[in-house]
């Protein structure tokens, strides 16, 4: 049961340290210090997903056991990812930062953004699938952070913050979701999931 608190507790946090500095960032744009915290909050993204799958696992069967495998695989690479782009690039001038994007960095980036939308997007139809969180969010969870990594490489704009408060509050109501208990499945269920 603490691991489950932990994980719904680290949702909240990774969900506050993607919407409060999106949010911030829509006035000020990209700052030393919403990066810092973005680049350290997804730190908390495994945790969380963790809680997610522990909360829907008896109605996710095979196919969420595969989309929380993939999903947890894509979040290790992304979160090297948001650390490096949000704690390391972001103090390199513009030249350097592009020709680190146009060479295997950039194809290595690439290559990680793939793994990580592959894997929300599996993570979400399961967690549809399963039934057991409310749709908005775990629709969300899938729509908003694939655009996160769509436009990661892009400057941010107001759209950007938008997306960052939306996938926020997903992930968030998602992490608040795990501390209910969901309803019993039939055995004769579990068994044919």
């Amino acid at each position: 049961m603490w691991l489950q608190r932990f994980g719904a507790a680290s949702g909240v946090i990774l969900g506050l340290s993607i919407g409060v500095p999106g949010a911030i960032e829509a006035f000020t744009g990209e700052t030393a210090a919403t990066s810092l915290v973005l680049g350290l909050g997804v730190a908390f993204a495994a945790p969380a997903v963790n809680a997610l799958y522990r909360h829907h696992r008896e109605r996710a069967g095979r196919f969420g056991a595969l989309a929380y495998a993939v999903n947890l695989l894509g979040l290790g690479l992304f979160t090297g990812v948001a650390f490096a782009l949000n704690v390391v690039l972001f103090y390199l001038d513009d030249g350097a930062v592009a020709a680190l994007k146009a060479g295997p960095t950039g194809t290595a980036l690439l290559g990680c953004a793939g793994v990580f939308v592959a894997g929300t997007l599996l993570f979400s139809a399961s967690m549809l699938r399963a039934g057991v969180f409310p749709k908005v969010p775990a629709a969300g969870y899938g729509v908003a952070l694939t655009l996160l990594a769509a436009l990661a490489p892009l400057p941010d704009t107001p759209w950007t913050s938008l997306i960052h408060v939306a996938a926020a509050a997903s992930i968030v109501w998602l992490s608040l979701a795990t501390t209910s208990r969901p309803a019993e499945v039939p055995a004769l269920a579990r068994a044919v999931a």
